[in-house]
């Protein structure tokens, strides 16, 4: 997956910016072995066979099916703050809010772990095995999981938190890093729609785990979840095309994960800003809902708030790719982390009523969006190509320490689920958020001092 957004994307954007941080990695010919090449890496005076084609039925096949894989994977782990309420209510009722978490952030954890290796994997197959590989443990996960037995949270873990993490991220992060293999100029309009595809699972999940639990079951709710899921990946393997060549699969780990890039101190405070960050960007994902019903426990509207967070994230997702030309991919990650600090403490702490709910979920959606989809961007804008692929692998493999740890420790605050409970809960969102935000801030001007550039 990397690798592709080292050829393409990576040169594309910041070629046309004029930047001097990221040069083109140099392939040698491997007919003349002379090593004369063109900027993205092909032989001089020989047109490549691979050169993305920037449109055409192939090229949108692949978006399609890409958004496909999307809404059935990452849809299902951003709609795990549906399963957490139901799981604290009725399912795993004899086990701590902190214990039910660690389901959602050991999946995370997972998801985001293996980012690197599954890019790297994907190189060296293609999409014509990886695919319905992936999308074969994906679904067997979730029809063991509507077996499982109420009270036996070990078997969440096996089966939610870490079979169906790993086809996740064999099949979503490779899919999403196809796009650059297809598109030039439209690279952002194909990873935005990718993008989107997650965030309108995280729509309609939630909602139909509202409305199907008490009327069919956990069980075949989740095995409709299982087909849902199945008819994703069977359009996704039937669509998606491999453009360029696959590779070797990298025998060093320094090709996955490229941690010599804490040596740079823009990196590292970029690294260790969205690392704090995310105690307060997920904590809303998992627990908007259950503050809902401290004050309204009987609302129908509590099991749409995560629905609602979802929606407004596409937008949130899908319009730094339009706007980081005018603007600059750290000045958006640093707005979208300041004012998702502020809502956190303004919206989130200061009323549990449901309308403030409803347009902090509203609001949050939109400017925490951007912290997924643009930090790959802002390692990309620091990072030589070369090195891209690696360096995004370390920063998610680090990122996912943090998963790993904020959600359960967000958990012990509200072992009784009181308002005074939860006001702590979210105070300690709020300042690690705002910690995160401004070293991620620190990382910019280590970037360009002027405040006004785009950077």
């Amino acid at each position: 997956m990397y690798a592709s957004l080292e050829s393409n994307t990576v040169r594309i954007q910041e070629s046309e910016k004029g930047s001097k941080n990221v040069q083109p990695a140099r392939v040698q010919d491997v007919e003349t072995g002379d090593g004369s090449t063109d900027e993205i890496g092909e032989p001089k005076g020989k047109p490549s066979a691979y050169a993305p084609t920037d449109g055409g039925l192939a090229a949108w096949g692949t978006v399609f099916g890409a958004t496909m894989v999307s809404f059935g994977t990452s849809g299902l782990v951003n709609a795990y703050g549906a399963f957490s309420d139901f799981y604290n209510k009725e399912y795993l009722t004899n086990y701590s809010t902190t214990m039910i978490s660690m389901i959602g952030a050991i999946q995370i954890f997972i998801l985001y772990l293996f980012a690197g290796t599954a890019g790297a994997l994907f190189d060296s197959i293609g999409p014509r095995h990886m695919i319905p590989a992936s999308g074969v443990v994906a679904v067997f996960s979730l029809f063991l999981l509507s077996i499982t037995q109420s009270g036996q949270i070990y078997q969440q873990f096996l089966t939610q938190s870490v079979l169906f993490s790993l086809g996740a991220a064999f099949s979503f992060f490779p899919s999403m890093g196809l796009m650059a293999h297809w598109f030039k100029s439209k690279v952002p309009y194909a990873i935005g729609s990718v993008s989107a595809g997650g965030s309108i699972g995280g729509i309609v999940f939630p909602i139909m785990i509202s409305r199907l639990f008490p009327r069919i079951g956990f069980g075949w709710t989740v095995r409709v979840f299982a087909f849902i899921t199945l008819s994703c990946f069977v359009i996704g393997t039937l669509t998606i095309k491999q453009r360029r060549p696959s590779k070797p699969f990298p025998t060093s780990i320094s090709v996955l994960f490229d941690f010599t890039a804490f040596k740079d101190p823009c990196y590292v405070f970029l690294a260790v800003g969205c690392w704090f960050s995310v105690f307060g960007v997920l904590n809303p994902l998992f627990y908007v809902g259950l503050s809902g019903e401290v004050s309204s426990p009987d609302s129908n509207v509590n099991g749409y708030y995560l629905a609602i967070l979802s929606a407004a994230a596409i937008i949130g997702r899908a319009s730094p790719g339009f706007i980081a030309g005018r603007i600059g991919r750290f000045n958006i990650l640093c707005i979208s982390t300041i004012i998702s600090t502020i809502l956190i403490f303004v919206l989130w702490y200061t009323s549990f009523a449901q309308a403030d709910l409803i347009a902090f979920a509203a609001l949050y959606g939109i400017f925490s969006g951007p912290f997924f989809s643009i930090t790959p961007a802002c390692v990309a804008e620091i990072s030589p190509i070369e090195r891209f692929g690696a360096r995004v692998g370390g920063t998610y493999a680090f990122m996912s320490s943090a998963t790993l740890a904020g959600t359960p420790i967000s958990g012990l605050f509200i072992r009784d689920q009181t308002r005074e409970n939860f006001g702590n809960l979210i105070l300690f969102s709020g300042i690690m958020s705002l910690v995160g935000a401004l070293l991620i801030c620190v990382s910019r001007f280590i970037r360009n001092q002027k405040l006004f550039a785009i950077a």
